[in-house]
């Protein structure tokens, strides 16, 4: 039965699925916009550190005043409407609430979101993707332990992406690349969030319009985003990474099965079954026509002739050889898909992309010279943007995980470009940071 019927089934019963989220800002805002309009489900509570704030962005979305009245959490359970409160404690343990959407984007704080809703037995959707990029194979085996899902949000590139790759493995399909586009040239790894609204294409008034941060918009153009992304759909399908760094090939989307071949084969791969980002932009900054900049795509091989032929008689686009097909989608809706994550969780117990491995990190490089004293300022912000390597590389360097890489002082000269290791810093204690040891020593090997 389709997610959707079920979800009207549910309504019918009058025992929808009771959701819960932390953090009602941007993407927040996506999700609590399509709610509403969702059969069978009721969202129970929304915890934010501004309530205040978090009903602006309810009245933003459409929400009536009425909608989120309930002045208890037992008021929203009886009446069926919203509670909101700035106590994300008291809403991960109601008993009634079945899962916990992870929205902060504080990959610190999500840490302790998501432990604490997997010790009070609730299924979690991570929106806060960076978390998942330090630690999430040891969120994921956590929640297992636990008996509850621990899913990827879709919307939200990644779990599309590995949405693209699992139809491509259940297909019989080999992989032979995955990734997202992106407006990338390489002088973009030295962004601020000063510089971000001209290099992204946005006026500092469509910015200000959309409520949008330019700290987090600099971490998409700055190349930390893709790389926390690419590291997740890494751990989460076994694809390999580039050995030194995304290399944001540009390509339309037309380019996209003869670019995503390995090298031995005129492409850029330096070998079968990887991730990589696809640029919109030329290397002289010329923008390429039919882009894939906001979308994702899966590139498979043919692997007999007779497949081969199959793409050629129904008109599939290929690379010249006719063997490599990519399929695509050029556009992603971010928090307006995310009820596609809660359903699949509540109602077939199934993640919308999960860990499975430590393949892949994301380590902190340096944006400029960083001198002893300074503080870092975490993704998007002006000291340091993220790298993606294999994790056997950021083990051995002892690489410093870009999303702990936040009011961390540098102890000793790091150079441009070079990236940060544990040595370079001093760390504060925080459970996330404990967390992060744990899963070195748990994945070593």
């Amino acid at each position: 039965m389709s997610l959707h019927r079920q979800l009207l089934q549910r309504a019918a019963d009058r025992r929808p699925v009771r959701v819960g989220l932390i953090g009602a800002g941007k993407f927040g805002s996506m999700y609590l916009a399509q709610v509403p309009r969702t059969p069978g489900l009721h969202l129970v509570a929304i915890a934010d550190l501004h309530p205040a704030g978090a009903r602006n962005n309810l009245a933003r979305v459409g929400w009536s005043p009425e909608q989120s009245a309930a002045a208890t959490a037992q008021a929203a359970l009886r009446d069926g409407n919203t509670w909101i409160t700035d106590d994300w404690q008291a809403l991960v343990k109601l008993p009634e609430i079945d899962i916990v959407v992870e929205c902060t984007g504080s990959p610190v704080h999500a840490v302790d979101h998501i432990l604490a809703a997997i010790a009070e037995r609730k299924h979690v959707v991570n929106v806060t993707v960076e978390a998942d990029a330090f630690c999430g194979p040891l969120l994921a085996r956590r929640a297992q332990e636990a008996g509850v899902v621990y899913s990827l949000a879709y919307g939200d590139q990644p779990a599309m992406i590995c949405d693209l790759v699992d139809w491509a493995r259940t297909c019989g399909f080999p992989v032979v690349a995955a990734g997202r586009g992106h407006k990338w040239l390489p002088h973009f790894a030295q962004s601020t969030p000063e510089t971000v609204w001209g290099h992204y294409g946005l006026t500092p008034e469509q910015a200000e319009r959309g409520g949008l941060n330019p700290k987090m918009f600099n971490s998409f153009l700055d190349g930390s985003k893709p790389s926390i992304e690419c590291t997740a759909v890494s751990n989460a399908t076994g694809l390999a990474v580039p050995s030194d760094g995304l290399q944001y090939p540009p390509a339309s989307v037309e380019d996209i099965p003869r670019v995503t071949r390995p090298v031995s084969e005129g492409g850029v791969l330096e070998k079968k079954g990887m991730v990589e980002v696809i640029s919109s932009l030329e290397r002289d900054g010329r923008v390429i026509p039919y882009d894939i900049r906001m979308g994702v795509w899966v590139t498979v091989e043919a692997a007999t002739d007779y497949v081969k032929h199959c793409f050629e008689e129904y008109n599939a686009h290929t690379d010249p050889s006719g063997r490599y097909f990519t399929l695509y989608k050029r556009w992603h809706l971010i928090g307006l898909e995310v009820g596609l994550s809660v359903a699949s969780v509540a109602l077939r117990g199934e993640p919308t992309g999960v860990a499975q491995a430590w393949n892949a990190d994301v380590v902190a490089t340096a944006k400029r010279d960083l001198k002893p004293g300074e503080m870092l300022d975490g993704e998007g912000g002006y000291t340091v943007w993220g790298k993606l390597l294999p994790a056997a590389t950021s083990r051995k360097i002892g690489g410093l995980p870009l999303g702990l890489a936040h009011e961390v002082t540098v102890v000793r000269a790091v150079k441009q470009g070079q990236s940060l290791s544990w040595d370079d810093v001093q760390m504060p204690p925080s459970r996330a940071y404990e967390l992060r040891r744990e899963m070195e020593s748990v994945f070593a090997g």
